[in-house]
């Protein structure tokens, strides 16, 4: 209510001002006189007031007809009307359309199919960030390497698809073996995209296999960063990574910096065994035996070695079976029943004389679990103790044909290796190496043949009881009558 009589009052002022200018204008004598030019024009005030209201309309009429000829000029020089829109659409509704064929005969297994749609894509649709991505693609899948590699060559020109073309490329590289290259790429990939598991997984595997360890290492921390990779997973991984770059710079002349990591690869993982024992045999040169001692013992408690086993016996190079015997019973007290820790008891025993004491170590091990080295071990017991030569013979014929215990060997691939190694030769990959149970007699670790001779050539020569043994561990030399007669 009070809104409309204000309304009303406002119309009724605007009217009264107006009637008051016109009656004011109406009394006015004096006429406006406009001088331009030497040309005096004199014209009477509402006359004027007329002029001006009619000139407004044809101003803008005059400014309409120009911008209808401006229309008409940029129609006739080829810019975009409602009639090139139309054609524009229609241009870009075909490229669509081949391009979402392309998708439907690629996902199809049709690969020619899909390649011939994406050039008709890319004509009409002039994006090559979508149709190059499908000409790659298809081509890759055709098996046309030449024209995938130029379709992924040119993502590379446009900053959205840059990845894309890089990881493209890195593929058809890897397929026809050239890792140096791929390595490149990869390096390129990971800067763009970090966080990418793919291209972190392919980096790391080109980095290892190019023995970058590293850059090896640097990936795999942003694997774990990124948690494509668990943390306990990581430190392993990365104290394995440690070891073999400490192993190359020590072979390349750096010990000291060699030396360092490898103690602290053994700090982060101490039940890993390669570094345990390149550990202890680092602080046995250096005279650290009791340092040298620790780092044994605590990997023996968790994974018992028989290359623990000969570095636990480097410690003390020069002492008497005896006090050998006590130091390795001091060693495997913790977990006697471990078959490596039966038979590493019997050696010393058998190196000390004592085979009464060696056949206590034993058990019934060598008959639940028979293995070369086991009954091996059985026939030096039973020489020692003066057996009849048939008893000697009877267990190693029976170790000709037993199993021939644990060995390195590739989790992925089963490639077997006479020492670890932290990458496997075979499939490349890393941490797959693994201590187990093999029967591939081509491929036995060393102490199933020599049956650790570090541990029974003890000082006094003692070790002769074992010579038969030895001879005989060799099945891949020496022949099983040739065994049996030279006892």
């Amino acid at each position: 209510m009070f809104w409309s009589l204000f309304k009303i009052l406002v119309f009724v002022a605007i009217v009264a001002a107006i009637g008051f200018g016109a009656s004011i204008l109406a009394d006015w004598d004096a006429d406006i006189r406009i001088i331009f030019a030497g040309v005096e024009l004199t014209i009477a005030p509402l006359t004027m007031i007329a002029a001006v209201l009619l000139l407004i309309p044809i101003t803008w009429l005059v400014l309409a007809f120009i911008g209808l000829l401006v229309a008409i000029v940029r129609f006739a020089v080829g810019d975009e009307t409602a009639l090139t829109r139309f054609f524009d659409k229609s241009r870009e509704r075909r490229g669509l359309e081949s391009f979402a064929e392309g998708m439907i005969a690629l996902a199809s297994g049709e690969p020619r199919v899909a390649l011939s749609k994406a050039y008709r894509a890319e004509r009409n649709l002039g994006k090559p960030e979508l149709t190059g991505i499908l000409s790659a693609q298809a081509a890759e899948e055709a098996g046309d390497a030449e024209k995938s590699l130029a379709a992924y060559k040119k993502l590379l020109e446009n900053e959205k698809t840059k990845f894309v073309g890089l990881r493209g490329v890195l593929k058809l590289k890897l397929a026809e073996g050239d890792t140096e290259t791929a390595l490149k790429l990869a390096e390129k990939a990971f800067a763009l995209k970090p966080k990418q598991m793919e291209i972190q997984d392919s980096l790391l595997n080109l980095q290892t296999k190019a023995q970058d360890w590293a850059g090896a290492r640097a990936t795999l921390s942003a694997k774990m960063k990124s948690r494509t990779l668990p943390r306990n997973v990581y430190s392993r991984r990365d104290a394995i990574l440690s070891l073999a770059d400490a192993k190359q710079k020590i072979a390349g002349g750096d010990a000291k910096a060699g030396q360092a990591a490898v103690l602290a690869a053994n700090r982060a993982i101490s039940d890993f065994v390669p570094a345990a024992v390149l550990a202890a045999n680092i602080q046995t040169e250096a005279g650290a035996k009791r340092a040298a001692t620790r780092i044994i013992r605590k990997a023996w408690d968790s994974a018992p070695h028989p290359d623990l086993a000969a570095a636990f016996a480097a410690i003390e190079p020069n002492e008497t079976p005896e006090q050998r015997m006590r130091r390795f019973e001091s060693l495997v007290a913790k977990n006697p029943s471990d078959p490596e820790a039966k038979m590493v008891l019997a050696e010393v025993a058998i190196a000390a004389g004592d085979f009464s004491r060696a056949r206590t170590a034993m058990g019934d091990l060598a008959e639940n679990s028979p293995s070369v080295r086991s009954l091996a071990i059985m026939a030096a017991i039973e020489r020692g103790q003066g057996a009849e030569g048939r008893v000697v013979r009877g267990w190693l014929a029976r170790a000709l044909s037993a199993t021939r215990g644990p060995a390195w060997i590739c989790d992925a691939c089963g490639q077997h290796y006479p020492e670890w190694i932290p990458v496997c030769e075979s499939c490349n990959g890393l941490d797959m190496i693994s201590w187990k149970e093999t029967n591939d007699n081509a491929h036995a670790h060393p102490s199933t043949i020599g049956v650790l001779p570090l541990i029974v050539a003890a000082p006094n020569d003692q070790s002769d009881h074992l010579g038969d043994v030895h001879q005989a561990s060799e099945a891949e030399d020496l022949r099983l009558d040739e065994k049996i007669d030279n006892n």
